[in-house]
């Protein structure tokens, strides 16, 4: 009988350790900042940049800032308009010559915002 109780009170102990784990545990979010857009704008202009990792940021969308999603979705627009995925594997750009350029002013206006908003925010 002390043996079964034992038993008992493990399995109950591991049960509760687990549940208590699972309640507790919060599921991994990825929130995209504007220093990860202007990451990923400068290795795109600079051709480093593959088509899964230009996809996997910009096809992902961002709920919790509206400017930063109208940049992403700006930034998709013109992989739509001037994209060129076959030619990332010989290292040639991403874009045409007039989508990185497109690409460029976006980026700077998105750098631009960004230093105005910290600036805002240290007063």
């Amino acid at each position: 009988m002390a043996l079964y109780l034992l038993v008992f009170g493990v399995c109950l102990v591991v049960i509760a350790a687990v549940l208590l784990v699972l309640l507790t545990a919060r599921t991994p979010r990825y929130r995209t900042e504007a220093k990860d857009l202007l990451a990923l704008f400068d290795k795109a202009l600079a051709s480093q940049v593959s088509d899964a990792e230009w996809h996997t940021i910009i096809g992902y969308p961002i709920r919790h800032n509206e400017y930063l999603d109208g940049v992403r979705r700006r930034a998709a627009h013109l992989m739509d308009e001037h994209g060129r995925r076959w030619q990332i594997a010989q290292g040639k750009p991403l874009l045409n010559r007039e989508g990185q350029e497109e690409l460029q002013i976006l980026r700077d206006h998105l750098a631009a915002h960004t230093a105005l908003r910290e600036r805002a925010m240290e007063r």
